[in-house]
C-alpha cells in the first residue's frame, strides 16, 4: 500500500549507511513512545467518535503503535516488534464490531480504516501472523470500516453533497482503496478509483482542487475554511495517490498533476517569506452549502502537519518534477515524526525519502489565450536555477528565446499583436550543469482555429464525422433521425431520449472560444440543452434553448451550480424555423448571438472551458442534469473554434454578411 518491499529495502540500506535524511527519520521512529516494546493493546467492541462517550483515541493510538512496530520490524529485522504488532492486530480483530457516534463516525472509519489496513498489509507477509488471523482481520475491515466509508460516498450522511468538506470524502476514499487492496477485492478498489475521478463530492479530484491558477497553483477546496483542514486534505489525498501508485495506477498525475497543484497551493499558503510574512496566493470566490469565501482563510495559517515528504519524493524522487513550496514545507519539518492526534501515520522522512532525479526537462506546459495575451504555465525540475521560454513560427522550430531567467512561480505571459500567426512554445530548464531538453510543445494563435466541425451531411449511419479530421466521430443515440437541414442535411432529436455524444477532450485546450450551431426547434422547452459539456452536475458548461428569462442562456459552473456564470438573452427563440446561435468568449467577455446579432453579454466571466478539467463529456441535445428535458428539434452545422470569432465573422456564418 503506502510502502513496497523495494521501499523497505531502501530504508534498510540508507539507515545502515547512516545516510541523511533517513537516519534522522529512523531515529525519530526509535524515539517515539508508540514504537516501543512492552505496551498492551486496548481493544474495544464499539468505537465512538462524536457525541457522548467518545473513546476513539484508544483506536488511533493502538493503530499508531501497530504501524510503528511494523516499521521497526521491517527496517531492523527484529521479530520482537513483529510479534507485538501481530498481538495488536489480533486483539482488535477479535473484539471490534462497530464504529458509532455522530457524523464524525465516518471520519473514524475513513482515517483509522486506511491506517489500520496499511499496518496489516505490512504484516501480512510475516510468518508469525497466522492465515486465520489475517482472514479475521480482513473480515473486520470489510464489515466494520468499509461499510461506513462506502455509505458516506453514496449518501453523505443524508445531507446535501456540498455540506461536507473535501477531507470527509478523501478519508472515505483512502479507506475504501486500502480495504480493496488488503482484502484482494478489485471491485472495492475500483469504487475508490472511479469516485476520485468522477465522484460528485468535494473530495473528488476536480472539486478538491477547485481551480488551477497560473503557474499550476491549485486552489484547495478548504483553503477558505482554515489551514488545518487544508493540510489534512493534502495528507489524505496523498495517501490515496500513493496507495494507487503502488498498484500501478497514477492518480498523482491525473489532470496534469492536479494533486501537486493543490499541494503547492496549500504549502505556499502556510509558508513565510524572508520577512516573516505569509506568502500571498490568488483566490477565486468559492461557495458551497457552508457559505461563500472570498479570500484565503487565516485560521490556523502556518499549520505544520507531517504529510509533505510523500508528495515531495513522488514528484522529485520518482519523476524529477520540482515541488517548490512542497519541498520547502517538507524540509522545514524534517524529520517527520509521530502523526500525533491520529490524523496521519507520520515518519515520512524515513519511509518516503528518495534522491531527487535531476537533468529532466520541464513538463506539463499549457497555454491559455485571453484576448491578445497567452499565459504559459509549466512544471519545473528539481535542479533548475531558472527557465527560458522559446517561441517559433512552426512546430519543431527553429525556436527563439523570448523570456529568460524565470524563477519562482512558473508562469509567463506573452502578448500577441499578430492576428494571423500561430506560435509554438517550449520551455527549457537552466541548471549548473547546463540546459535541459525542451518541454512538451504547445501552440497558440489569435486567429480562431476551427476546432471541430459537424456538418451532419452523412446520408445514414450512427456517427457524424468531424470535418477538421482532428477528432473521432460523434455518436448518434437511438432516436436521432437524418433530415433536411438549413443548407444540406441535419439531425433531428426527438425530445425524449435522443442526443449526440461528442468526442472526449474537446475543451481541454480552450480558453477564448466560439461555438456556433443552426437549430430548428419543434418545442422550446425550458432548460432543454443545445449543448452541454462537463462531468455531471458538479462542473458544467451549457447552452439552453430557453432559460429563466425566456430566451437562450449560456452558463458555466465549477462548484455544483454555485457561482454559476451566465450570459442571458431575453429574446425567445422561435419554433418551426431555423435559427443561428453562437456563444463566444474573448478575454473573459462572454457574448451570446442570435442570428448573428449580439443578444446578451457578460463582461466578467470567471471561468473558461479548460477549467472544467479532465473526464468531461460533451453532448448535443442532452443535459448534465437528469431532470432537464431533452432537445426537441433539429441541429445543423455545429462548430467549435479555438479562439473567439469577432462579430463580423459570426454574422457571416449566420448569413447576415
Amino acid at each position: 500500500m503506502l510502502h513496497t518491499e523495494a521501499d523497505f529495502a531502501r530504508m534498510r540500506k540508507k539507515v545502515a549507511a547512516q545516510a541523511e535524511p533517513w537516519s534522522s527519520g529512523w531515529n525519530a521512529l526509535v524515539a517515539s513512545g508508540r514504537s516501543q516494546l512492552g505496551a498492551a493493546p486496548r481493544p474495544l467492541a464499539t468505537v465512538i467518535r462524536g457525541g457522548p462517550g467518545q473513546n476513539f483515541a484508544q483506536l488511533y493510538i493502538d493503530i499508531a503503535r501497530t504501524y510503528q512496530l511494523a516499521l521497526r520490524w521491517k527496517v531492523s529485522g527484529d521479530t520482537q516488534y513483529a510479534d507485538l504488532a501481530v498481538t495488536f492486530l489480533n486483539a482488535w480483530s477479535s473484539t471490534l464490531t462497530s464504529i458509532t457516534g455522530n457524523a464524525d463516525r465516518f471520519l473514524a472509519a475513513g482515517i483509522y480504516g486506511y491506517q489500520f489496513a496499511n499496518a496489516a498489509e505490512i504484516m501480512r507477509t510475516y510468518p508469525g501472523w497466522a492465515a486465520a488471523d489475517l482472514a479475521r482481520f480482513q473480515t473486520m475491515m470489510l464489515t466494520v470500516f468499509y461499510p461506513l466509508s462506502a455509505d458516506f460516498l453514496v449518501r453523505h450522511n443524508d445531507a446535501v453533497i456540498t455540506n461536507y468538506w473535501a477531507n470527509w470524502d478523501q478519508c472515505s476514499l483512502a479507506c475504501i482503496l486500502a480495504v480493496g487492496i488488503l482484502c484482494d477485492r478489485a471491485d472495492i478498489y475500483d469504487e475508490a478509483m472511479a469516485y476520485y475521478k468522477l465522484g460528485g463530492g468535494n473530495g473528488a479530484a476536480l472539486q478538491a482542487v477547485h481551480y488551477v491558477h497560473p503557474g499550476h497553483l491549485g486552489q484547495w477546496q478548504e483553503s477558505g475554511r482554515d489551514q488545518g483542514h487544508s493540510t489534512l486534505g493534502i495528507g489524505l489525498a496523498g495517501a490515496l495517490c500513493e496507495m494507487a501508485w503502488n498498484q500501478g495506477d497514477d492518480l498523482y498525475g491525473y489532470d496534469n498533476q492536479r494533486y501537486l497543484a493543490g499541494a503547492q497551493y496549500v504549502a505556499k499558503s502556510n509558508l513565510t517569506d524572508d520577512s516573516g510574512s505569509f506568502f500571498s496566493v490568488p483566490y477565486l470566490v468559492y461557495s458551497n452549502k457552508q457559505g461563500t469565501s472570498t479570500a484565503l482563510s487565516g485560521a490556523s495559517q502556518g499549520h505544520r502537519r507531517p504529510v509533505w515528504e510523500m508528495a515531495l519524493h513522488h514528484y522529485e524522487g520518482r519523476l524529477g518534477v520540482a515541488t517548490g513550496h512542497v519541498a520547502a514545507m517538507a524540509k522545514s519539518m524534517r524529520p517527520e515524526g509521530d502523526g500525533g492526534n491520529g490524523d496521519q501515520l507520520g515518519f515520512g522522512t524515513l519511509t518516503f525519502a528518495r534522491e531527487a532525479r535531476t537533468g529532466r526537462a520541464p513538463t506539463g506546459l499549457t497555454a491559455r489565450l485571453f484576448g491578445k495575451q497567452v499565459v504559459l504555465s509549466w512544471w519545473g525540475t528539481p535542479d533548475a536555477i531558472s527557465y527560458t521560454v522559446r517561441r517559433a513560427k512552426r512546430s519543431g522550430g527553429p525556436y527563439t528565446a523570448v523570456a529568460t531567467g524565470i524563477s519562482g512561480l512558473l508562469t509567463w505571459a506573452d502578448t500577441l499583436e499578430d492576428n494571423d500567426t500561430t506560435f509554438w512554445y517550449v520551455v527549457v530548464a537552466v541548471s549548473t550543469s547546463g540546459k535541459s531538453s525542451a518541454s512538451n510543445e504547445v501552440s497558440v494563435s489569435r486567429a480562431p482555429r476551427l476546432w471541430l466541425h459537424l456538418p451532419f451531411n452523412e446520408r445514414a449511419g450512427k456517427t457524424a464525422a468531424d470535418a477538421t479530421k482532428r477528432w473521432s466521430s460523434s455518436v448518434l443515440s437511438d432516436g436521432v433521425v437524418r433530415v433536411d437541414g438549413h443548407k444540406g442535411r441535419a439531425v433531428q432529436l426527438d425530445g425524449r431520449s435522443s442526443f449526440i455524444q461528442l468526442p472526449s477532450g474537446l475543451l481541454d485546450e480552450l480558453s477564448d472560444f466560439t461555438i456556433t450551431v443552426w437549430v430548428y426547434l419543434d418545442t422550446a422547452s425550458t432548460w432543454a440543452r443545445i449543448f452541454d459539456f462537463g462531468s455531471g452536475t458538479r462542473r458544467y458548461m451549457f447552452l439552453t434553448a430557453r432559460g429563466p428569462s425566456g430566451g437562450p442562456r449560456f452558463g458555466m459552473s465549477l462548484t455544483q451550480g454555485y457561482n454559476e456564470q451566465t450570459v442571458d438573452s431575453g429574446t425567445p427563440l422561435p419554433t418551426q424555423s431555423w435559427v443561428h446561435l453562437a456563444v463566444s468568449m474573448r478575454d473573459r467577455i462572454g457574448t451570446l448571438y442570435i442570428d448573428g446579432v449580439a443578444s446578451g453579454v457578460n463582461s466578467s466571466m470567471l471561468y473558461v472551458p479548460c477549467d472544467l478539467g479532465s473526464d468531461t463529456v460533451g453532448w448535443i441535445g442532452r443535459s448534465q442534469f437528469p431532470a432537464d428535458p431533452y432537445l426537441h428539434g433539429s441541429v445543423d452545422d455545429f462548430r467549435v473554434y479555438n479562439g473567439a470569432l469577432d462579430a463580423e465573422a459570426i454574422a457571416q456564418l449566420a448569413g447576415r454578411r
